[in-house]
């Protein structure tokens, strides 16, 4: 497809701008092959000419879907070229010869997306989709010389009709996200206008309470109203955080669940094209949940219902684990340097904040770091007789100025300057960790030097753990699923029940849970209609029910006391599944539960580990929990 020749009678596609373009790409679009391999070739070219993977995606995706609404115009020919000037660019120029007519709505997404994006009409219909290249002082010529061998002999691609459907959910994804990040700023200011107002009314307060008493107490009223309300806006805030990071939990455990299930070695045969591009929403999906979390987190501390859980943790396998999550973050010439710990015995702490700590803290140094290391040090000590532990993460990467050390640790603050250009954040990750230390009782201190690198060092108290919970309180997971076994649990859990009844009446989860259920027992019945449970487990007689707590009416606490009254069903193992978080359940109506799991990375071992009473028990009798 790369480099096919001139079409007979179709009308050259000019130069772009003023300069004179170099092209790299230049082919007939004939139809949905032809779109497609211009799509895969316009993201080789952009990785190769160094673009950040954000404008890769967004580059590749408009040139997707405005192309794919050309389809039929007369004489389509796409053209990839390099401009030229003060700042270069990557141009993808879509030209043809009727009265075809490009989607506004497309075009408009491209503007908002991409550096460029225009529609003329003379001499001839093109639309022009240009995204600036990183700074380099390589000549642009010598550019597309190499993009253009990159191009060369690239086959063929397959093409499915998941294609559409992936450019129009990216393209949503990229604007919903832009749009959530402006609204999100457009409140922050707000509230520190409405911050700034108040307080400028308190001084003028105050120093009329100085010269005279007259009035005093109406002032004071007044005072205490505007200090209310600014209370019910940062109130107001929290609540906008925590209901969006709700939303969006659903739908993004979905995603993820269901490009788990297309990746599944059992499942449909997929080009390595389809593959590649499952594996990234994947992993941009574990991201986004990662962000819905924090946020979730946060908002939880801002509102004091957020506490630790401690608890026996084993550091060596904690590490391991960060090792091989953060290694594929890892740029080119930098080395990441995690240790082994061979501490003899587990530490108590929060585990999950422990982990979120020190990986927001680690791909913060990764972000920054564009040669070196970036290293993990761990150092224990007794300090009043109680153990602490200090983790230290060193980088060699740009380092931040003395005067913007302070505000790094500043919720939604990025330090400015053209180091963060093609680097993606929120200004979440350092706050959002240095919370979670002081909630396990430490400390985090930062120190930095530009040009040599930036030092960050986590201290908490890793004591002994306080009075245990009850053992329904014990038996629950986290919300978030951190708690549990990651993934889908493979070959974690045989098929040891007979029969399992899973009521739910979300249909996407269902199909993302059933593989796992298939891997734990014999014969899994599904109800949708909650109105429908208690009959049907009643007859189905199951060796345990998984239990959904959000569903119309009767809903799952409703569910649960109806079981817990039936004499022939009291005694049934029944597990909840929630993906609400875990401080706004109802743990008065749960004492009939055996546990309490967030549907977040559900897997058969964690499953498995809730129900091995009900597993040991039929290993040694052969009966279920309903044969007695």
């Amino acid at each position: 497809m790369t480099g096919g020749p001139a079409v007979p009678g179709t009308p050259p596609t000019p130069a772009v701008g003023d300069d004179d373009p170099l092209c790299v790409l230049s082919l007939v679009v004939a139809g949905e092959r032809e779109l497609l391999a211009m799509r895969r070739d316009v993201q080789v070219a952009c990785r190769r000419l160094g673009m950040s993977e954000a404008e890769t995606v967004r580059l590749a995706t408009v040139v997707g879907e405005v192309g794919r609404d050309l389809l039929g115009a007369r004489g389509l020919t796409g053209r990839l070229v390099l401009v030229a000037g003060e700042r270069p660019q990557i141009t993808a120029v879509f030209g043809w010869y009727d009265e075809h007519r490009p989607n506004s709505g497309a075009l408009q997404a491209a503007h908002r997306l991409l550096h460029t994006c225009r529609w003329e009409k003379d001499p001839f219909p093109r639309v022009i989709l240009g995204q600036q290249l990183p700074e380099t002082a390589q000549p642009v010529r010598e550019l597309a010389a190499g993009v253009r061998e990159e191009l060369v002999g690239l086959g063929s691609v397959s093409m499915g009709e998941e294609l559409r459907s992936q450019n129009h959910d990216l393209l949503a994804a990229l604007q919903q996200a832009r749009a959530h990040q402006e609204e999100l700023q457009r409140l922050n200011q707000e509230l520190e206008e409405t911050n700034q107002g108040v307080m400028a009314l308190y001084a003028e307060l105050s120093s009329e309470l100085e010269t005279t008493n007259s009035g005093v107490v109406a002032l004071y009223a007044e005072l205490e109203e505007k200090t209310r309300e600014l209370s019910l806006l940062n109130e107001a805030k929290t609540r906008f955080w925590a209901n969006v990071s709700h939303e969006l939990r659903s739908p993004v455990n979905a995603v993820i669940g269901l490009t788990r299930l297309l990746l599944a070695p059992d499942a449909d045969p997929l080009t390595d094209e389809q593959r590649q591009q499952i594996q990234m929403i994947a992993a941009s999906g574990s991201t986004m949940l990662a962000l819905v979390e924090e946020l979730l987190d946060v908002a939880k501390a801002e509102s004091g219902r957020l506490e630790p859980e401690l608890v026996p943790t084993d550091l060596r396998m904690l590490l391991h684990q960060l090792r091989g999550t953060l290694r594929g973050t890892t740029r080119p010439g930098v080395a990441l340097v995690i240790p082994d710990d061979d501490h003899p015995r587990p530490l108590v702490t929060d585990e999950v904040m422990l982990t979120r700590i020190l990986r927001n803290v680690l791909s913060n140094s990764l972000k920054f770091t564009e040669h070196g290391e970036v290293a993990l040090s761990v150092d224990y000590a007794d300090r009043v007789g109680r153990p602490w532990c200090t983790f230290t993460v060193s980088d060699t990467g740009i380092g931040i100025p003395a005067e913007e050390q302070a505000r790094v640790f500043e919720e939604f603050y990025q330090v400015r300057g053209p180091h963060q250009k093609a680097r993606s954040g929120t200004g979440l990750g350092l706050p959002y960790a240095r919370r979670l230390t002081e909630l396990l009782g430490g400390r985090m201190t930062l120190d930095s030097t530009p040009g040599e690198g930036t030092r960050v060092a986590i201290e908490i108290p890793v004591g002994s753990r306080p009075a245990g919970p009850s053992p329904a309180e014990g038996a629950e997971g986290r919300a978030d699923g951190e708690g549990g076994a990651g993934g889908d649990g493979a070959g974690e859990a045989p098929q040891r029940l007979d029969r399992l009844v899973i009521v739910d009446d979300d249909p996407v989860f269902l199909t993302t849970v059933r593989p796992v259920l298939a891997r734990l027992a014999r014969e899994v019945t599904e109800v949708g209609d909650s109105a429908e449970a208690v009959a049907t487990i009643r007859l189905r007689r199951p060796d345990a029910v998984l239990l959904d707590l959000s569903m119309p009416p009767p809903d799952g606490y409703q569910l649960l006391a109806r079981l817990a009254q039936d004499p022939e069903l009291s005694q049934l193992p029944v597990i909840v599944l929630t993906a609400n978080d875990r401080s706004d359940l109802d743990r008065s109506r749960l004492a009939h539960a055996q546990a309490v799991l967030g549907k977040t990375h559900l897997s058969a071992a964690r499953l498995a580990d809730v129900l091995s009473p009900v597993l040991g028990g039929r290993h040694a009798s052969g009966r279920g929990p309903a044969d007695r």
